[in-house]
């Protein structure tokens, strides 16, 4: 997989430090390099690796590996560099002593994620050199070439591998250890790592002549290269990430004449890009997301007054949202190589037979036995009965899902920890409406403290009731200060988030078992008007972590047919069936036994008592 070339890249170069915070596309990295450490063997001192509570955590503590010599890398995806963007800025005026690469994985789609945000554009606005892997092969090398222009040029870099790179696989032919050196460790330097305004103003503008310096390397690095198959071509091909990777596999089967110029790299390769446009009359640019190399080549072309016409996202021809894919590359390359005056040959679409009924679609849900349904369903109860105007804000985790039907518990959802945020905000628009906000433990860690502090500082009104599920669940059940584990598995402290919370001096905490959805709606019952800030700690494992118990089953000749178990709960183990009757058939519900974790939830809302265990089959 890319994200264990990105590890097995990063040991062999030397890594000292490894920290990062678990998200989709990147998480496999750190997780890597946990298991490679853990294998036995002789092999080289290992690197320390952590789970760090937050992104701008985790880069601020490599910051000072890296200011102390070493090797250090920091994972995260593209919305968590937001997080750490902080420390980053400023990072790369002081600079770093050792090497400090910095993965973000971006994640065009998106597949997993809010947003579509390209981080090659971060690395421009922040004065970084990107790197920009263009399949697992080369993400192996490039960490490694990173470290070094890192270490060259005193600063922290980016290595930017996109969902297709991190997730696809390939076979990566594993090269010797590089020479390895002690770190020095910190020297004081007489105020060097001090970041006063007198020391950003020269930093700046060595940092600025650095990035000339860096243009010109760049255009002889090995990720960047020209390869023509005819010299005097008047047709050009860019391209950069993934979509290199799709634009050679698309091109081994049309013809043509044409330049392919591979960009891996910010700040963009000036002089091999002029030789590229030398003698062309038009360029089609392929890459995801933002059009960065696209915009290079057009001022290129102004700065020495090229009469080249550069095509990609801004004129049409390729489309700014979502991924790209090899058939719609080969489409975009098909149309654009085809000879003046002629129409080159399209392939005919592929026909299916007419019986062949389409797919259905298959939103995300929550898993059956999650228990954040309970949490949810013991909340809208508990609503329900009081009555009155209620806002729920949802945060960033597996119970984002349950904004969808039949829950529809969530009407906003912003950033890792806004929930407990934004609903201070609302209720100070509208002090009669009720405010809840739903967080879980490990968002609760990583940014949802300082909102509940906030809360509590400036006397807000608001319920937050924070989702323990004993994991990391979406990213894959990583560890998290409130488990007693570190990312290695070896014990350590556990931080209590009731004490957390008792510490605030909150108006009101009580704890509820999401699966006893009785006692869990007197808990939220208990709290919802009371004034001030009002914390619920729901405490229930989650289903991937602790296996659920036997299954239950329903009773068909008690089950009325009501259907409240799928109305009101959602749950993916329980679906509907036509039962025949002696008179006629009837529509009942029935638990898929081999879904079904026993969780219990169900029967708490089946007005026959028909859903039972020994009903089970």
């Amino acid at each position: 997989m890319g994200n264990e070339a990105i590890a097995l890249g990063a040991l062999r170069a030397g890594v000292s430090v490894v920290t990062g915070y678990p998200g989709t596309p990147s998480t496999e990295i750190l997780e890597t390099l946990v298991r490679e450490i853990q294998k036995p063997g002789d092999r080289p001192p290992a690197p320390y690796v952590e789970w760090s509570v937050n992104e701008k955590a985790a880069l601020e503590l490599a910051a000072g590996a890296a200011c102390s010599g070493a090797r250090a890398l920091v994972t995260m995806k593209q919305v968590g560099l937001n997080v750490a963007s902080d420390p980053l800025m400023s990072l790369n005026y002081i600079g770093v002593l050792g090497g400090l690469v910095v993965v973000v994985a971006d994640d065009p789609g998106p597949v997993s994620s809010q947003t579509e945000q390209d981080t090659r554009h971060f690395g421009k606005y922040a004065k970084l050199a990107v790197f920009d892997p263009a399949s697992p092969e080369e993400a192996y090398t490039m960490i490694a070439d990173a470290f070094a222009y890192s270490e060259t040029y005193g600063r922290p870099v980016i290595l930017r591998p996109t969902t297709r790179i991190c997730h696809s696989y390939a076979s990566v032919t594993l090269l010797p250890d590089l020479p390895r050196t002690s770190p020095a460790g910190f020297a004081k330097a007489g105020g060097r790592w001090v970041i006063f305004p007198s020391l950003a103003y020269r930093n700046h503008i060595t940092i600025e002549a650095d990035l000339v310096k860096l243009a010109e390397d760049f255009s002889a690095y090995p990720g960047n290269r020209l390869t023509a198959t005819a010299p005097s071509t008047i047709k050009g091909i860019a391209a950069g990430g993934v979509s290199f990777a799709y634009a050679q596999e698309a091109l081994e089967d049309l013809s043509g004449e044409y330049k392919l110029l591979k960009v891996g790299t910010v700040p963009f390769p000036e002089s091999l890009g002029r030789t590229f446009l030398q003698g062309l009359r038009e360029v089609l640019v392929l890459e995801e997301l933002d059009p960065v190399i696209e915009q290079e080549l057009i001022a290129l072309c102004g700065r020495y007054h090229l009469p080249v016409r550069i095509r990609g996202k801004g004129s049409g021809d390729m489309p700014h949202a979502g991924e790209y894919t090899v058939s719609q590359i080969t489409e975009r390359l098909r149309a654009f190589l085809r000879e003046p005056g002629g129409e080159e040959e399209r392939s005919p679409a592929p026909e299916y037979p007419p019986d062949i009924p389409a797919l259905p679609p298959r939103p995300p849900v929550l898993c059956a036995g999650c228990p954040h349904r309970g949490s949810f369903l013991a909340v809208k109860e508990a609503v329900r009965v009081r009555g009155g105007k209620a806002v729920f804000s949802g945060d960033i985790g597996c119970y984002t899902l349950g904004n969808a039907l039949p829950l529809d518990m969530v009407d906003t959802c912003l950033c890792m920890g806004a929930g407990i945020t934004m609903a201070q905000g609302i209720n100070r628009v509208e002090p009669e409406t009720l405010t809840i906000a739903f967080i879980g433990d490990s968002t609760f860690f990583h940014t949802g403290l300082p909102g509940l502090i906030n809360a509590v500082y400036n006397q807000a009104n608001l319920v937050v009731a924070i989702l323990d599920n004993g994991t990391t669940a979406m990213t894959g059940n990583q560890a998290h200060p409130g488990l007693g584990r570190t990312a290695t598995g070896k014990a350590t402290k556990k931080i209590s988030i009731p004490a957390l919370v008792s510490a605030l001096e909150v108006t009101a905490l009580v704890r509820a078992n999401p699966f006893d959805l009785t006692t869990a709606t007197a808990a939220v019952t208990q709290v919802l008007d009371t004034p001030g800030v009002r914390v619920i700690l729901f405490e229930g494992p989650c289903i991937m972590v602790h296996k659920g118990a036997s299954p239950y089953g329903i009773i068909p000749e008690q089950c009325t047919g009501c259907m409240g178990c799928i109305k009101k709960l959602g749950c993916p183990a329980i679906s509907r069936v036509s039962v025949a009757t002696e008179s006629a058939s009837q529509v009942k519900a029935v638990i898929d036994p081999v879904l079904c974790t026993g969780c219990g939830l169900c029967r708490y809302l089946c007005t026959g008592n028909a859903i039972q265990k020994e009903a089970a089959s």
